[in-house]
């Protein structure tokens, strides 16, 4: 009998292509996600005119338009919305009927995410040319390392991202408002992750806090990488951190899978 990674990496054609037929029948929705994900856009005119008359805790406007355009980019690369998916069909009751199917429910939500990046893409490929062709530019990085990492960076990221919110989503088998706590997380993840601001801008007890948390790694890490020079131990600490925080999420969120769908079953889900 085939393990469950082994039938899903079998899967894997069939399930991205459902996933792009989803995203296209989806589209105007998706659209608006993508909408909804273009807050840097705002940071940034606020904090380049705040650098605007001098450099604010050492970023010039170049610095502010490199860090959130990057921002931008992780952000499209990385985001999804499985918690709120997760929660519709346990609400709804269409859960029922994803469980009868052979594959894990956790690789065919993966797939379906992923299936979506490209179309994401479309709107991170402009942002990238605009950043390389803007005076932020001058601030990415240039160092091979660095730049050989940013793609599993962003790869980890998208991973701790998509198994936080797929946690967050399997507390559906156990509570009825898992929306508050997805929200709840959303307003962390802003603050804590540098998606409002670069993390070093926080109080000094909140930044040293945050330099720790799952957020950062979900996107300062490549957004680190991408703008700001590091050396031999930072990057291992970046990559490690990543690979740490993603293996505790994917356990998190498989553990709280498996008891949500024993309680799921046991009341006659």
């Amino acid at each position: 009998m085939r393990s469950a990674p082994a039938r899903a990496l079998r899967a894997l054609p069939t399930l991205l292509r459902i996933g792009v037929a989803e995203t296209v029948a989806y589209r105007a929705e998706f659209l608006v996600w993508i909408l909804t994900t273009t807050q840097p856009l705002i940071m940034l005119g606020l904090w380049t005119r705040a650098a605007a008359q001098k450099p604010f805790a050492g970023y010039t406007p170049a610095s502010f338009v490199a860090y959130f355009l990057a921002c931008l980019i992780v952000r499209q690369l990385t985001g999804n919305w499985v918690a709120w998916q997760i929660s519709e069909e346990v609400r709804s009751g269409a859960m029922a009927m994803r469980l009868l199917r052979p594959l894990h429910p956790f690789f065919a939500y993966a797939a379906s995410h992923a299936a979506a990046i490209p179309f994401r893409s479309i709107i991170a490929l402009p942002v990238a040319l605009m950043l390389l062709a803007s005076s932020g530019g001058s601030v990415l990085t240039t160092d091979p390392a660095q730049l050989a990492l940013l793609a599993p960076s962003i790869a980890l990221a998208w991973l701790i991202t998509f198994t936080l919110l797929f946690a967050i989503g399997a507390l559906a088998f156990f509570l009825t408002q898992t929306m508050a706590i997805a929200n709840l997380y959303f307003g962390l993840y802003s603050l804590l992750s540098g998606y409002m601001m670069p993390i070093e801008l926080l109080p000094r007890p909140i930044a040293a806090i945050a330099a720790w948390l799952p957020f950062r790694f979900m996107l300062s890490a490549p957004v680190e990488l991408m703008t700001r020079p590091l050396d031999r131990e930072q990057l291992i600490a970046l990559l490690g951190g990543q690979a740490g925080w993603a293996a505790v999420t994917l356990a998190t969120a498989l553990l709280l899978w498996r008891a949500g769908v024993r309680r799921f079953e046991a009341v006659g889900g």
